[in-house]
């Protein structure tokens, strides 16, 4: 009997692409893991380095977008609210590519664009370098653009890019029209703290009395003067926190009191 001798060995078309030099699917899915690692470990990183004022919550759908708001405490933008999301490309952690901030809220702001609402991050980074750049220093940034008193620090290039000429004009030229429109922005702003974009991770809910008489129990217990935290408890109540006393005195408090005036009060969604 003669002995069957083997066949060639055909070459996959995989092996092929991989002899020839260019990337497999496994080996792009893997470079894109490591580019998502990296960003989660940027987004960790904010929890003890986020600029203060400043909240980002991942969405629910995708890793790569973040919902934003932004709480201005001084300057002429003061009490101002603004909403943002921050997107990295599936690029991102490569090389000269940029995260994209744009503004829900309306800006008026030489560094805003007054229709997209887009922050050009080319002005302050035009060379975006990975291991020197994060997320922790594009929202920085947009904290920066609202405190700026001028801007001496960028060239007549950056001047000229800059994506709201009418308001970088107005602020070197007339500083009362200017201040004008930057109330009225503001105001817009505060009008549409409650309304919230369709799948947004963080939105804003009314306060009502339970969120009051939480506030007053944890006055109590850290030591507030009680008449100045407007209290609502029993002070014979034990100077301990407890679900318990919480829910009775929210109990209470729905049964004989009106709900206290609203304020804004930050909410981050969660998956259900």
């Amino acid at each position: 009997m003669q002995p069957i001798s083997p066949s060639p060995l055909r070459q996959s078309p995989m092996r092929a692409r991989r002899l020839g030099g260019q990337s497999t699917p496994s080996t792009v899915d893997r470079d894109q893991a490591m580019r998502d690692y990296k960003l989660s470990i940027e987004y960790k990183h904010l929890k003890s380095h986020c600029p203060g004022g400043v909240f980002i919550v991942p969405s629910l759908d995708d890793v790569r977008l973040f919902h934003g708001v932004i709480f201005i405490r001084r300057g002429v933008f003061t009490n101002a609210i603004f909403k943002f999301t921050l997107t990295c490309p599936p690029e991102y952690n490569d090389a000269n590519t940029h995260p994209k901030v744009v503004f829900s809220s309306y800006v008026y702001n030489p560094h805003v664009h007054p229709e997209t609402g887009e922050v050009d991050m080319k002005i302050p980074y035009p060379e975006w370098i990975p291991h020197k750049h994060f997320l922790v220093t594009a929202l920085t940034y947009i904290k920066k653009i609202f405190y700026i008193k001028d801007f001496s620090d960028l060239t007549e290039e950056a001047k000229q890019k800059l994506p709201n000429q009418d308001a970088y004009n107005k602020f070197l030229n007339d500083q009362e029209g200017y201040r004008r429109r930057v109330a009225e922005c503001v105001k817009e702003a505060q009008r549409s703290t409650y309304t919230s974009l369709p799948g947004s991770t963080i939105r804003f809910t009314e306060e009502d009395v339970s969120h009051q008489i939480m506030r007053d129990l944890l006055a109590e217990r850290f030591g507030a003067n009680a008449d100045d935290a407007n209290a609502s408890f029993d002070s014979s109540a034990s100077s301990l926190v407890t679900k318990e006393g919480v829910l009775e005195s929210v109990q209470r408090a729905h049964a004989g009191k009106s709900s206290p005036k609203s304020s804004p009060r930050l909410m981050p969604r969660t998956p259900k």
